[in-house]
């Protein structure tokens, strides 16, 4: 999934997105993480919430469904760490694809800051 530099990519903090949630903003959490690791651990989504997984290889074909979540509010993606995530995040704002944020610090950032019940892995 190649890049181009077109501007930043709004990353929110795990505190930042809880907060958010917490108020029942209608964002969607897209995790584009492998199967292996969305079995591991996964962000609950609240009820005002939606939860997209569509791991990272597999977003061109799911354009659709990422625009569907769009159409609702803000779309934040994550990972495992937010490198992947900000990869997507970049590309999907490269094709026009307005309002997807980044979790800064990925999953990881959320089991530390926010809910230590979400499993860490390596």
């Amino acid at each position: 999934m190649s890049t181009e530099a077109l501007g930043p990519i709004v990353e929110l903090t795990a505190r930042t997105l809880r907060e958010r949630l917490d108020a029942g903003e209608p964002i969607t959490l897209l995790d584009v993480r492998e199967t292996h690791e969305r079995a591991f651990a996964a962000i609950a989504a609240p009820a005002s919430a939606g939860d997209l997984f569509i791991p990272m290889r597999t977003v061109p074909a799911r354009l659709d469904a990422i625009r569907e979540a769009l159409d609702r509010g803000p779309v934040v993606a994550y990972c495992h760490h937010g490198v992947r995530s900000m990869m997507v995040a970049r590309w999907l704002a490269d094709r026009g694809l307005a309002g997807v944020l980044n979790l800064e610090g990925g999953i990881d950032a959320w089991s530390i800051n926010v809910d230590p019940d979400v499993r860490r892995y390596a």
